[in-house]
Order: structure tokens, then C-alpha cells, then sequence
């Protein structure tokens, strides 16, 4: 069994939850979020708390036990608090803009990128580099991030790119000039 699997997810007032047989829903004061789950994992609301348990034992049923319990919390958790994540971009002339439902960022190419924002993600971006992008759901926020990172990944030697807010790179002395 799963040790995070067997921990009961704890449901704040001002959520309500809906367990079908094959789904569940979560409605918070930030949006509603749904999650289909495996036959080999039953659901149950009772007393404020969300549980998770298996249908049996197998390698299969005790993986989604612990990965149905982890989408569960993470839907509580974005209809309340919400999800957001800082990106940094560092270099000289390198500027991001939201315009509308899109975003424009000049990285050092010839032609600018152009971004679609996805439905349900609000993106904010800054004078100084750091562009924040949040959202209910946890998933969708961490993917357009990654997509946003990888049109410019941080270099070693200058620093140059999108970094995540949190993230260290490791540099590179380069070269030396020793004759």
C-alpha cells in the first residue's frame, strides 16, 4: 500500500465535493476542477475527508492508489488556494508582454515568440524579467511553464534564458586566456 495513499485528504469549508463511480469533482470559491479515476481504487467522502483506497492488491492498483490520492489534494488545494509559479528571464534585450490572451516575448532571435495562453491560467508579466503564471490546476500551470522555458534555456556560461524563480544554474568558468 501506498503511505501517501492511505493519509485522508482534509476538505476546507466552502468546498464541496461529488464522488461518481468513475469521477469526482471539486467546486471551491476559485473554480471546479474534475478527475476520472481507475477501477482499481475506490473514492469515498465522509466526515470532511476524501479517502482513497484499493480494489486489490496488485503492482498496478497500489501505484494509482498514491497517484489518485496526489490529483485528489492537488484539486483541493488549486480551488482553494490556487497554483502559481515565477519564471525569470535574464539577458540583454530579453522582455516578455501580455497582450490579451497572448504572450510576446523577444529572446534574442530574429522574430519574436508568440504564446496562446491557455483557458484557466492568468499570466503576469513584469518590467523587470519575472513573469508569474497561476491557475486551479496544477498540471496545466506547470506544463505552460515548461513550454515557456524551453523556447530559452538558461546557459551556463553567461546566465542567459529563462530560469524557473527557484532554480540554480550551475556556471561555467568559460575560457581563460592562459598562454
Amino acid at each position: 500500500m501506498s503511505k501517501l495513499g492511505k493519509l485522508p485528504v482534509a476538505v476546507p469549508s466552502g468546498v464541496t465535493v461529488t464522488v461518481n463511480p468513475d469521477s469526482i469533482s471539486v467546486k471551491g470559491p476559485k473554480g471546479e476542477l474534475t478527475q476520472a479515476y481507475s477501477k482499481n481504487v475506490k473514492v469515498t467522502f465522509e466526515n470532511g475527508n476524501i479517502s482513497v483506497t484499493t480494489q486489490n492488491t496488485t503492482k498496478q492498483a497500489n501505484a494509482d492508489h498514491g497517484l489518485y490520492r496526489s490529483l485528489i489534494k492537488d484539486m483541493v488545494t488549486g480551488v482553494t488556494t490556487g497554483f502559481t509559479k515565477s519564471l525569470i528571464i535574464n539577458g540583454v534585450g530579453f522582455r516578455a508582454e501580455v497582450k490579451g490572451k497572448e504572450l510576446v516575448m523577444n529572446l534574442g532571435y530574429s522574430n519574436d515568440f508568440i504564446a496562446i495562453i491557455p483557458e484557466g491560467l492568468t499570466v503576469t508579466a513584469d518590467n523587470n524579467g519575472k513573469l508569474s503564471v497561476s491557475g486551479i490546476n496544477k498540471q496545466k500551470v506547470g506544463q505552460f511553464c515548461a513550454e515557456i522555458r524551453s523556447l530559452r534555456k538558461p546557459e551556463p556560461y553567461k546566465g542567459k534564458g529563462i530560469r524557473y524563480e527557484n532554480e540554480v544554474i550551475r556556471r561555467k568558468v568559460g575560457k581563460t586566456g592562459v598562454k
